[in-house]
């Protein structure tokens, strides 16, 4: 290496490097432990001794209730996924075409992506849907002739979801919908000047054939990262319903079950290890075949 490559080498090491150093330790090394663990019988033990292959990843593809919790939380990515895309891409326009205080609504918008996860999960819980008549959603109901409802306590009907969808609508909405304004304000004023010249009408007509269009690489990032978050749901689900003699059965998602199944009573670090590393290879799965379908990385 020549002296005027390693003199621009060291200023990206000197700020690259601790970051690497941070994700080595706390990110590779975990899960390439864990990747050890899930081959052995690893009960209250990390250095486990007795060597069982496979047989981990049987037991947890066998386990009933770790496949109806990835049921779960691809029903929950079902409901989340296009709600977010549709809601952040319609704000996104709104507030891009506000002639005043623009800034000011896209603060108030993005504002809820600050909130932490387990505080907006107990506001959820305790003041809006908390299943008292006094609750706020309640409440409204009240004044429509509606009943009080169950929210989080009754799986049948499953009001759960409203629940679980709406906060995290409300924490991560504001967030996509950054990315979108930061799309719709690359697309060049001269491809809509040339729309009205050809006679096309604002509203629908330019939206579809010049807007959408031009989002495609917004459209497919926001997509996939609104994907691989739903998957990976723990905080709002652990704290929504969660009660203090444990979890319910339904609406239990993976990452749920494995932090009882590794951090419960058996300490189970080498079924959890498998079944963590099966729902990481299902998400870059599904991540990888999403990302084909939409065509990420092909050139327009």
């Amino acid at each position: 290496m020549t002296g005027a490559k390693q003199r621009t080498a060291l200023p990206f090491w000197v700020f690259v490097g601790p970051f690497v150093i941070g994700l080595a330790i706390f990110a590779y090394l975990p899960i390439g432990w864990s990747a050890v663990l899930s081959l052995f019988d690893a009960h209250n033990t990390v250095t486990p001794t007795e060597f069982v292959g496979l047989g981990n990843y049987a037991d947890m593809l066998a386990d009933d209730r770790f496949l109806r919790s990835l049921l779960t939380f691809s029903l929950f990515a079902l409901f989340v996924v296009p709600l977010t895309f549709v809601l952040s891409l319609a704000l996104a326009v709104a507030v891009n075409q506000v002639r005043f205080a623009r800034t000011f609504f896209r603060s108030v918008f993005f504002l809820p992506t600050a909130c932490s996860y387990v505080v907006a999960s107990l506001v959820w819980k305790l003041s809006i849907f908390n299943g008292v008549r006094f609750g706020l959603a309640n409440t409204v109901l009240g004044w429509f002739g509606g009943d009080t409802v169950a929210w989080l306590s009754d799986p049948n009907p499953p009001w759960y979801w409203v629940v679980l969808v709406t906060v995290r609508l409300w924490l991560q909405v504001g967030f996509y919908m950054i990315l979108f304004i930061a799309g719709l304000q690359r697309i060049p004023a001269t491809l809509y000047e040339a729309a009205y010249v050809d006679g096309a009408k604002p509203g629908w007509q330019v939206f579809r054939y010049i807007t959408l269009p031009q989002l495609r690489p917004t459209s497919v990032a926001v997509l996939l990262l609104s994907l691989i978050a739903a998957y990976q749901a723990f905080d709002e689900f652990y704290n929504l319903l969660g009660t203090a003699q444990g979890y319910p059965d339904f609406a239990r998602p993976p990452l749920v079950y494995l932090y009882y199944l590794a951090l419960g009573q058996n300490q189970d670090y080498g079924h959890g290890s498998a079944g963590a590393l099966i729902l990481a290879l299902l998400i870059a799965l599904v991540t990888l075949t999403q990302g084909k379908l939409l065509g990420l990385g092909r050139r327009d």
